[in-house]
């Protein structure tokens, strides 16, 4: 069998489970698992970019998926007028002075000579620094939060439309990865492991505890849409005559207009994302990262500048991250930090990019849909089974209780099992890089 029949067929083959969840459970059960395979696929391509394209091993994956859902609050919410009165303009002014402190003291550093003098003058320009930083910043940040805390407390957004944040979702990721690799990108692959890791635990505790900017665990809800609401198409005499005309219920029917409607908006957003790496891959300069992937000493020898590379390829893995985190945010129409976690937004896109094929973007696509499919019916599934594994046990029998409860395990366990046949079996994934 050929490649390319091959490839249709896995992707075929992903359709129809999709399908068959359309028919056996409900159509909103299915395209809710290809509106979050979509976001999965992006997600997978940003990894595969950095893994594939140049064997970056960065788990902190979910620091960057949660600034592209910072982005889509500070891009889309209204501004609060009350909290931008009581202590917004301190903040701002407390946050430049972070910055400038921060300036400062690299500053020193590249232009004093190495010496007991410039380590003196670091060390008074961050502790100085940091003293009046916190000194301006922190009375702004009570008053900010005490505005009606429990609907607000926070300074909003911009109130632009919401689309308009999943690009500046990447380049907020992508500035804060630039920021990162110009000090982790040094480290040895283990190392940059464990820094990108802390790096995402930092994110993710700014954004559970500055409840300024995000409302912490309050969550920020009420994120405004790109596609109508649901309530609004069953209000619509035009619409409700169409569904009737379809044999649909108006609240079925606005549910799946919506869900196709963020289908469309994403399936381009991949298409985009898509072509550009494949064009990326095919160019001298991907070539280039395969080469510096494969032997970086031999890359130094021919004169290619690999930290300089690893730089680029790094900030354009995290943007396309922090696009899919906007995506997905808009998408849950609300920002809750205590669920970036890094099971959900780690684990299972590296499992993707594995098991669809590490170095293919049509893999880590292919990955993203096939993985997230399991993460969803997986469950429900090991239910089914073990109530019929079970039927004939006695109500009350310890080791139908036991097997009852083990089903909720059967995400993870199914996971393992096909990262493991996929190893052993395809070890360059179900798509592997030519």
């Amino acid at each position: 069998m050929s490649e390319p029949v091959k490839n249709t067929l896995l992707f075929l083959v992903v359709a129809v489970l999709i399908a068959i969840a359309g028919f056996m459970q409900s159509w909103n059960t299915a395209l809710l698992i290809l509106n979050m395979g979509l976001v999965s696929a992006i997600m997978a391509i940003g990894v595969n970019l950095q893994w594939g394209f140049a064997g970056l091993f960065n788990v902190g994956v979910m620091g960057f998926v949660a600034l592209g859902g910072l982005a889509a609050v500070l891009v889309s919410m209204p501004p609060d007028p009350d909290a931008w009165q009581a202590g917004g303009v301190r903040v701002l002014i407390g946050l430049a002075l972070g910055a400038a402190t921060i300036i400062g003291a690299v500053l020193v550093y590249s232009r004093v000579k190495k010496g007991p003098l410039r380590a003196v003058g670091i060390i008074a320009i961050l502790v100085g620094g940091f003293f009046i930083f916190r000194g301006v910043l922190d009375p702004g940040v009570d008053a900010v939060e005490s505005v009606n805390p429990a609907l607000s407390g926070y300074l909003g957004g911009l109130g632009l439309p919401v689309i308009l944040s999943w690009p500046i979702g990447g380049l907020l990721a992508g500035g804060v990865a630039w920021l990162i690799g110009k000090t982790a990108l040094g480290l040895r692959s283990d190392y940059l492991a464990i820094a990108t890791l802390g790096i995402a635990e930092i994110i993710i505790a700014v954004l559970k505890n500055e409840d300024w900017l995000s409302r912490g665990v309050k969550n920020v809800v009420g994120i405004p849409r790109p596609v109508p609401y649901e309530i609004d198409l069953q209000n619509d005499p035009d619409f409700v005559s169409s569904a009737a005309g379809w044999g649909l219920d108006p609240v079925e029917a606005s549910t799946l207009y919506v869900k196709l409607a963020y289908a469309g908006l994403f399936l381009v957003v991949l298409l985009v994302i898509l072509w550009m790496t494949q064009m990326a891959l095919k160019s001298p300069w991907g070539r280039m990262m395969r080469a510096i992937r494969d032997n970086e000493v031999a890359a130094e020898a021919m004169g290619k500048d690999v930290t300089r590379r690893h730089l680029q390829i790094f900030v354009l893995g995290s943007a396309v991250c922090g696009l899919a985190g906007a995506m997905l945010t808009t998408l849950d129409g609300q920002l809750t930090p205590g669920t970036y976690q890094p099971l959900r937004f780690t684990f299972l896109v590296w499992v993707m990019v594995i098991v669809g094929g590490s170095g293919n973007n049509f893999g880590a696509v292919l990955g993203g849909f096939l993985i997230w499919f399991l993460w969803v019916e997986v469950e429900p599934i090991g239910v089914y089974l073990m109530e019929t594994i079970t039927s004939g046990m006695a109500e009350g029998s310890a080791l139908k209780s036991h097997l009852m409860g083990s089903a909720a395990h059967m995400r993870l366990f199914t996971m393992g099992l096909v990262l493991l046949l996929v190893l052993r079996f395809s070890p360059r994934g179900l798509i592997p890089e030519k």
